[in-house]
């Protein structure tokens, strides 16, 4: 019997996880389906727990009730359910669960249930097939009488995760994950991941600067974000600061605020950045790209907590927890003298690395199969997947852009298969084809005077040139150490207007 077999794994002495990982493979062996998934609900949205069937990047979708019926249903149901193989309600899994080369990729049979902690509904178990027939009602009733000893499992992984809180001293983890999932949500299994997530945890609860550094598009705000909720200041604001973008001449008033007549244009006295963070956090992104004359009057606020309105003597107090993040060298900037030596130490207290995407291994997959239901459900795809070489081609890929670079590229890949006229209501794989340009010899490699002799169709003349943009402003960066401000004045362009070019061409 399935409900000895889960009995006997509930008792055995073994991680959360891992009892979760054994019961949805145990499930799928019992019941010879395609996959099994154990999802977790969070706000109108459900998550992968554990899977056993699903192709890898299936882990990083989050599943929004409104745009999958089926999920819903079980969400709102009280017992379990098996869908008709002739059901009309899409399948969520469709072209996800693992095949062999020529086999379709439909679902053809489908059952789930949901399952309760205290009253409440914790998330569903689901069962898929591609084989019709493969369920009936005994099979549907059978799945019922686990649903107790499932949801055990469940109370019993929920208690020893805030056993294990409360032995730290911490909030319950289960809460800890609530707030985190709901407010800075971080995608990733990989090793490296997982330590600086720990690290984030550990010092979250400190008022200690800490001072992100890493490669652009690595997602630094979010981790800054999960630094704030983590910390004792979560229910106080988060104030974002794009210290790039600040104009040198109102940078000042930004951070600290103006009195009324300070300057041409202040028809009103105004509160700064740090004023509005007053006890909560604020964070300084590309903090490298401060003016001097900015770095000495941050320090103020660093060493006493002491802001001065532009054009009044006054001095206000904030109590403010700051995070930073910059993509350059900064220890370098100080040898130069473009960055404060005693504001650096200030700021690096607790220097934190972001890994770049091409060292985090198949975190790639899981980032990309979130995209992936992002451009489905926006662009009304009834599945969109990726196909096995294309996989490798994400896995191989440098990603110099990072985690930002593989949105775009999902995003571009998924309109690109509309312009070649692939069916919505299809299983739609995005082959190598559409992720054009990743393995591909840049434009700007070929020199003046090559000339192109291959047979292989030409780009565009506005793809060419965006990818010349492309590499041009990525050439730059490296030459002056990520600094935007340094690039825009060797490529000759606006800073602000370098920002937007980047931000249309997928590079931030």
């Amino acid at each position: 019997m399935i409900q000895e077999t889960l009995l006997a794994d509930l008792v055995t002495n073994q991680p959360g996880p891992v009892r979760l990982q054994k019961l949805v493979a145990t499930l799928k062996n019992y019941f010879d389906c395609g996959a099994v998934v154990l999802l977790r609900k969070e706000d109108d949205a459900l998550t992968p727990v554990a899977n056993h069937g699903l192709v890898k990047e299936a882990f990083g979708r989050r599943f929004e009730l409104a745009r999958h019926p089926r999920l819903a249903m079980l969400c709102s149901a009280r017992t379990a359910i098996r869908f008709e193989p002739n059901s009309p309600l899409p399948d969520p899994y469709d072209g996800l669960i693992e095949a062999q080369p020529g086999q379709h990729l439909a679902v053809h049979d489908c059952m789930g249930m949901p399952l309760f902690i205290e009253g409440e509904t914790w998330g569903v178990v689901t069962l898929d097939a591609l084989t019709p027939g493969t369920f009936n009602e005994t099979h549907r009733v059978e799945l019922q009488r686990c649903a107790l000893v499932i949801e055990a499992m469940l109370r019993m992984s929920r208690l020893e995760q805030d056993n294990k809180a409360l032995r730290q001293g911490r909030q319950s983890e289960e809460q800890m994950e609530r707030k985190l999932q709901a407010e800075a949500s971080i995608i990733g299994h990989s090793k490296e991941i997982r330590a600086v997530l720990a690290e984030l945890s550990v010092v979250a609860d400190s008022d200690l600067p800490v001072l992100l550094l890493g490669e652009t598009g690595t997602g630094k705000e979010l981790f800054a974000r999960r630094l704030h909720v983590l910390s004792p200041r979560s229910k106080q604001p988060m104030v974002y600061v794009n210290c790039a973008a600040l104009p040198e001449t109102l940078a000042e008033s930004e951070l600290f605020g103006h009195a009324k007549g300070a300057f041409s244009g202040a028809a009103g006295e105004r509160q700064g950045r740090f004023e509005t963070a007053h006890n909560g956090t604020i964070f300084l992104d590309e903090v490298g790209e401060l003016p001097l004359s900015i770095q000495a009057k941050l320090l103020r606020v660093l060493q006493n907590g002491e802001v001065q309105r532009l054009g009044t003597d006054k001095t206000r107090y904030v109590d403010v927890r700051i995070v930073a993040a910059t993509n350059r060298k900064l220890q370098e900037q100080v040898k130069s003298g473009e960055f404060r030596a005693d504001l650096y130490h200030r700021l690096s207290v607790y220097p934190l690395h972001i890994p770049p995407l091409r060292e985090r291994d198949n975190d790639i997959l899981l980032l990309a199969g979130f995209f992936l239901e992002q451009n489905r459900a926006r662009l009304g795809f009834r599945s969109l997947r990726l196909s096995a070489s294309a996989e490798q081609l994400l896995l191989h890929y440098d990603w110099p852009g990072n985690v930002r670079e593989l949105e775009h590229v999902v995003s571009r890949a998924a309109i690109k298969a509309l312009s070649h006229g692939v069916n919505r209501a299809d299983i739609v794989s995005l082959t190598p084809e559409f992720f054009h340009g990743l393995s591909d010899t840049p434009v700007a490699a070929l020199s003046n005077d090559e000339v192109i002799t291959t047979n292989a169709p030409l780009p565009s003349l506005k793809s060419a040139v965006e990818q010349t943009q492309r590499n041009l402003i990525r050439h730059a960066l490296a030459e002056t150490e990520q600094s935007w401000a340094h690039a825009a004045r060797v490529l000759g362009v606006d800073a602000s207007n370098l920002h937007k070019l980047a931000n249309r061409l997928g590079l931030k």
